[in-house]
């Protein structure tokens, strides 16, 4: 099955967007790889893949993609997708993934040095998850979707690590839109 750009960078993104907070992590560039996507059942492409259909695209249209991903805060990496975090967003723990539409909330149910426990609630969708810290430079993610009206759940994991300092033309992001 073929799935739409459009789609897998959205997958990307959300899985770039865990975990809402964090511990004592560093500021500065970060690359998010997702692993282990599946949507109601159905494995999405890597990174790899995504990056070729998007070489695939019309120049003006991959054009408007990565501007999209800019304007959230992120770019194409590596493997994964980058987000830059900033001094102020690591120090107040309101990272800039939180997703901020009306009637979503998240809450931490759990909380240590190295684990985090959470669960949120959206109008469309809820889910459960949780964010093991192997040090300031590196964590993991593994969240469950389930989204109102679809069938079946959608697993993600994300591993992610930290870049370095510098975040180059790339600006820390405002909030999920």
């Amino acid at each position: 099955m073929k799935f739409p750009l459009f789609l897998l960078l959205t997958s990307a993104l959300a899985v770039s967007a865990l975990p809402a907070q964090a511990l004592d992590i560093l500021p500065g560039l970060w690359e998010f790889e997702s692993k282990g996507v599946v949507a109601g059942g159905m494995p999405l492409p890597d990174m790899q893949e995504i990056r070729a259909q998007m070489q695939k695209l019309p120049p003006e249209r991959r054009q408007a993609m990565e501007d999209m991903l800019t304007r959230q805060g992120v770019e194409m990496g590596d493997k994964g997708v980058r987000a830059c975090l900033s001094e102020e967003q690591v120090k107040s723990q309101a990272l800039p993934f939180q997703d901020d539409r009306p009637g979503c909330n998240q809450e931490v149910t759990e909380r240590s040095d190295q684990l985090w426990k959470f669960r949120f609630h959206c109008p469309d969708s809820q889910g459960e998850g949780e964010t093991r810290f192997a040090s300031d430079r590196e964590f993991t993610t593994v969240v469950n979707i389930v989204t109102a009206g679809k069938s079946g759940v959608t697993h993600m994991e994300s591993h992610a690590r930290w870049v370095g300092s510098d975040c180059g033309g790339l600006k820390p992001g405002q909030g999920a839109r």
